[in-house]
């Protein structure tokens, strides 16, 4: 089994940063097993919703209420992925959980809160 941690969430106030973490247990990221890595988020009452994506060929996609804002990197070193949210809303606040789907497993992290408010 992969298990992934997050961390890096918290309160924000309007036009603020956070960058969220997510590690992975094992060294998955260095085995190339890893097709894509996922951030997804959801709100109280609201579905999930995908909010950005990296493949294993490092190609990435952003819905577009996120696009010029949020970044998605991976850092195979480390065995973690990120979320860099930039210019934050007070519409961005959810539970933010990370996800990789390799060749022999489909992770999901815990989840961690964000909020954005002034």
């Amino acid at each position: 089994q992969v298990q992934l941690v997050e961390s890096g969430g918290g309160l924000v106030q309007p036009g603020g940063s956070l960058r969220l973490s997510c590690a992975a247990s094992g060294t998955v990221f260095s085995t190339g097993t890893i097709k894509a890595m996922y951030w997804y988020r959801q709100a109280p009452g609201r579905l999930r919703d995908l909010v950005a994506t990296i493949t294993r060929g490092g190609s990435t996609t952003y819905a577009d209420s996120v696009k010029g804002r949020f970044t998605i990197s991976r850092d195979d070193n480390r065995n973690t992925m990120y979320l860099q949210m930039n210019s934050l809303k007070p519409e961005d606040t959810a539970v933010y959980y990370c996800r990789i789907s390799g060749d022999w497993y489909d992770s999901w992290g815990q989840g961690t809160q964000v909020t954005v408010s002034s």
